[in-house]
This record gives C-alpha cells, structure tokens and sequence, in this order.
C-alpha cells in the first residue's frame, strides 16, 4: 500500500505492508495540513500485527485528523484516551512550521523511529532523532510527555518508519529519488518477515507551490 502527496514545501509518501502471510497491515500513516503554514505528519504502529494491531492504529488515525490542530501533547493524550480497549500503539508525530521559523517538533511514544536526514560527502548525515518515551499509548503513558523542538531546512528529508522496518534502514538512500520512490525502497530493501511494516519518506523542498 502507499500513498503519498504534498503539504506545502514538504512532498511526502508512506509505503507499507502487512506482515507476510496476512492481509491487513496494522501500522498507519497521517499527514495533513495544519494552521496556515505547518503539517502534522506521522506513524502509528499498531501493538502486534493483523486485525487488532489495524483496529488500534486506525482509531488513532481517526483522532489525529479530528484534532490536527492541537499541540502534539494534547494530541497524545487525546489518542491515548480514545485507544483505551484496544491493542495500543506506539505512535510518533512531528509537527513542522514552514513560517520564518523552519522548525520542527516530535514526540514519540514506543518504537516509532524518527531521523532527519541529509546527503553528505560520506553517504548519509543524520542531522537530528526523535527522541522515544517508552510506553503504549492506550495502554500506559510515560509522566511529563513534552516534545522535543529541532530546526529543519530545505533538503531535508525526515524518515518515519515502524518498528517493522530494520534498523539499517538509512544506510543506502538514494537523495536524488523521489519521496515515493524512497519509501518503496526502504520498504523492499529493509522491512522484516516477523512484523506489519510502514515507512514515510517526506522532502523538505523549500518551496511551496
């Protein structure tokens, strides 16, 4: 499954699939626009895999898009109240501002991978990572959740990707591909045969049109 699109300056795509062997993926993307010039964009990983895992990340989904505008705080706890009776999720979110600020802020809860990234001379910079709480939202949340706040410029790429995805992921990135091709990549060359797998690939651009 992929899906991909543009928020602004920030062209991003999610490719994902579910564990081998079983039809539904539960690990989910979300990226919408929010203010007048910013984006919400995430993953949630489901707890488990197949149809529970689904049912979980999909509710959370299903928060975000209701309350996009809310401090990324505020929407932890949102989801963590709604997901209250399912599997949980490990989820993480990064909210960016394309305004003077060029600015990012993350949180992330469980094993939801986060690094923005840049080419370099030697392959690959990793310029900033989320830094991860531990917990399940729906389940049991860590005390004191505040989101971290990291500058993101212009080619830059933020790579989101679930737990399902190994960890070597960012290795071999090809800059000069496309988001969508990018996540495809990723996905094909490094997600596990044990778990739902989900990767989002977005491109600060730098322009927005």
């Amino acid at each position: 499954m992929s899906e991909h699109g543009r928020l602004g300056p920030l062209e991003w795509a999610a490719a994902s699939r579910p564990r081998p062997g079983e039809q539904v993926c539960g690990d989910r993307a979300i990226a919408v626009a929010v203010d007048r010039a910013g984006a919400l964009i995430g993953v949630l990983d489901g707890l488990g895999h197949g149809e529970d895992a689904a049912t979980a990340s999909l509710r959370g989904v299903q928060v975000l898009h209701e309350a996009c505008n809310e401090p990324l705080e505020v929407l932890v706890q949102h989801c963590h109240r709604m997901l209250s009776g399912t599997r949980g999720a490990a989820m993480t979110l990064a909210r960016i501002d394309f305004g003077a600020t060029d600015t990012l802020r993350w949180i992330g809860i469980g094993n939801v991978s986060a690094n923005i990234v840049a080419k370099h001379p030697a392959g690959v910079e990793v310029r900033s990572s989320v830094r991860l709480a531990g917990g399940i939202v729906g389940y049991r949340l860590p005390e004191g959740i505040a989101a971290q706040e990291v500058p993101i410029r212009p080619g830059d790429l933020l790579v989101i990707a679930s737990d399902g995805i190994a960890e070597d992921h960012l290795d071999d990135i090809d800059f000069a591909a496309s988001s969508t091709v990018l996540a495809e990549q990723i996905l094909s060359r490094h997600s596990k045969d044990t778990d739902d797998a989900l990767v989002l690939a977005a491109r600060h651009r730098g322009t927005a049109r």
